[in-house]
């Protein structure tokens, strides 16, 4: 069985294998969406394509649908030439259950890939032809945080960015600048409406998306690339809506245990691919059963019906995804990921699930959670904050075969931060005047720090996950040496002080020194990272 239009034929061999094949054309169904694009998806990952393409599937499957998505990527390109293309766009999703069971479905809802940049001469072309499409109606992203980025954390733009400026729309190759361009296109072709939704793990996520397009058109208004009309449609969210979101679903790295499975039922070709940009990928997606999307329903060119697809999708007003979003991002689940990630690495946990069984993390993970997260984080409603954390921590993190890596959680940690740990710091300074009382948190970004020096608490080296920020760090962070904590000097000041890095002066908040505390003990030796957690969890 081979997974392409053609090797889908032997409808039994497929079947026999547990298999489940889309009761639709895929071909068809591709045909149509070519013609009648309604749905394009920035950033074409793992996530993407079991929960986002899995939301499309169920749709079609329903007659709900008619058009499937299509797939834009405009940072690393190995995925369009060596998993979509190959594979007909064919996507295997396999569901990963607690107790070892697991569900395995053919998506043919991912119609079409193309790589989004100027360089790329006929994708470029057929990509404005999208754009200018009138039956387009909505752009979605899952770009991850530092796609949606235009400065660093000395507030400059990146030096990509500012090539992006001076070159214009039809020479841009950032994220944000491709978008904007194919904005301008879609504007001169009759400024039909359309929604943009990030579906990224970031607090306002719709905001900080069309406050970059924005700043882009602007940049290039200035230099007379753009006209002022353009910019003016930009930011009228009656025509150009930036829909915010709250994304959830634990999507790991392709496992070698399900690979195995699937080419033992007779599935070929399911290696595992690491791209030229680290990006850890194969014909099939392994992922946990629950899923939450919930969005703010702003469409103003019409939408699907998202919220039929019975994947957990809520449709819902700006304030509730908002208070969703801060509920999952800066309490319940993804500031103890990022707390217990570099510790687990430290002490030699490869999978996170393992992790959740050490008694020292597991009781950082309730600090962060249940003691300093929960008391300052506001109900959405649609979803009870209590009843979400515990099934982050007794049913979703502990799950033996979801297989995710401490590694990859740890990947962009630093962008996470300020959301992570900066939101919840800074409800306590406004509630008490100080975040003094805190000991998880200010656990958790010691770690980070201590995490960054690239050995482990038995004097071990490994290698430091992919995050912008490791180079900087590595430097700030040069000359001190485990076993010497006087070598810490005054080295963390300038980045416990960084507000843009922790959303807040850390120091003003009233834990920047309880953090150098940890961070020193931390250092002093084999062990010691167990002795702080220890220590400050007593």
């Amino acid at each position: 069985m081979r997974l392409n239009y053609n090797g889908l034929k032997d409808a039994e061999a497929w079947k026999k294998a547990g298999i489940e094949l889309p009761p639709y054309d895929p071909q068809k169904l591709a045909d149509n969406t070519r013609k009648n694009p309604r749905w394009v998806h920035f950033g074409i990952g793992n996530i993407f394509r079991i929960f986002v393409g899995g939301i499309a599937d169920s749709l079609i499957r329903k007659g709900l649908m008619d058009t499937g998505i299509i797939c834009a990527e405009t940072f690393d390109f190995d995925v369009v030439d060596k998993i979509y293309n190959p594979f007909d766009n064919l996507a295997l999703a396999v569901t990963l259950y607690p107790d070892g069971k697991t569900d395995k479905k053919l998506l043919a809802s991912l119609t079409e890939a193309v790589k989004a940049q100027p360089r790329f001469g006929d994708d470029w072309a057929r990509l404005k032809e999208i754009f200018t499409a009138p039956s387009l109606q909505m752009v979605s992203f899952t770009i991850t945080e530092k796609g949606y980025a235009l400065h660093g954390s000395d507030g400059k733009f990146f030096p990509f960015v500012n090539a992006d400026i001076e070159n214009g729309p039809e020479k841009c190759g950032g994220a944000m600048a491709v978008v904007a361009s194919m904005l301008f296109a879609r504007f001169k072709a009759g400024a039909t409406p359309l929604a943009l939704v990030s579906m990224d793990n970031v607090s306002q996520n719709g905001k900080k998306l069309r406050e970059s397009v924005i700043e882009m058109s602007e940049q290039w208004y200035n230099r007379n690339f753009v006209p002022a009309d353009f910019v003016n449609w930009v930011k009228d969210e009656s025509k150009v809506a930036f829909s915010w979101t709250m994304i959830d679903k634990i999507t790991p790295r392709p496992s070698e245990d399900v690979a195995k499975t699937l080419e033992g039922l007779g599935v070929e070709d399911m290696g595992i691919v690491i791209t030229s940009k680290r990006t850890y990928i194969a014909p099939f997606v392994n992922a946990e059963a629950p899923g939450y999307l919930v969005i703010e329903d702003s469409f103003p060119n019409g939408r699907p019906k998202l919220e039929e697809s019975g994947y957990g999708v809520y449709m819902t007003d700006r304030k509730t995804v908002n208070l969703s979003e801060r509920m999952k991002v800066t309490a319940c689940l993804n500031p103890i990921h990022s707390a217990l990630c570099t510790y687990a690495i430290m002490l030699g946990y490869t999978l996170f699930a393992d992790c959740m069984h050490d008694s020292d993390l597991a009781e950082l993970a309730h600090q962060v959670g249940y003691v300093e997260g929960l008391p300052v984080v506001e109900d959405p409603k649609i979803i009870s904050p209590r009843k979400f954390l515990d099934e982050c921590i007794n049913v979703r993190f502990p799950n033996p075969y979801l297989g995710d890596t401490s590694a990859r959680i740890a990947t962009d940690i630093s962008q996470g931060l300020s959301i992570r740990f900066g939101e919840t710091t800074k409800e306590y300074v406004a509630r008490d005047g100080t975040a003094e009382k805190l000991k998880g948190i200010p656990l958790a970004i010691a770690g980070w720090l201590r995490y960054i020096l690239g050995v482990d608490d038995k004097g071990g080296k490994y290698e430091l996950s992919p995050d912008p920020m490791n180079a900087e760090m590595t430097k700030a962070l040069e000359g001190i040496t485990i076993g010497k904590p006087e070598t810490m000097g005054d080295k963390l000041r300038p980045i416990l002080s960084n507000a843009r890095i922790f959303g807040v002066n850390l120091y003003d908040a009233g834990i920047g020194g309880k953090v150098e505390a940890i961070f020193r003990d931390e250092i002093s030796g084999t062990g010691a990272v167990r002795a702080a957690l220890k220590k400050y969890l007593a």
